[in-house]
């Protein structure tokens, strides 16, 4: 078992910028690929970005490339997802989740409870 615990979701404007983090606890963080996917209000969850085992590969999706960038720190066992520049439709619940490989469609076997990031106009 991999347990994921969010933290850093919030209230921002427009343009402004959050910091999400995930940690992880159980079995080894590093044999994971990480990601974050999100679930705006009414939709569907949709991936956003993911980070491969060692951090050398990172997979974004066209909503959020440019704007949004996912860390890894495998001594802390944290997976992060810097976000920029945001806005309104960002606003979603945003989830963490560890999977065996970066593939797409990203399909984590492990979930964090989610964080809610409110992004107002």
């Amino acid at each position: 078992q991999v347990q994921l615990v969010e933290s850093g979701g919030g209230l921002v404007q427009a343009g402004g910028s959050l910091r999400l983090s995930c940690a992880a606890s159980g079995r080894t963080f590093n044999n994971y690929a990480m990601g974050w996917l999100r679930q705006p209000p009414g939709k569907e969850r949709e991936f956003v970005a993911a980070i491969s085992r060692s951090g050398g590969s990172t997979l974004y999706s066209e909503s959020v490339k440019g704007r949004f960038t996912i860390s890894r720190d495998n001594a802390k066992n944290t997976v992060y997802l810097q976000m920029n520049l945001l806005k309104p439709e960002d606003t979603a619940v945003y989830y963490c989740g560890a999977a065996v490989s970066t593939n797409l469609p990203f399909s984590p076997g492990f979930w964090g409870q989610g964080t809610q990031v409110t992004v107002s106009s």
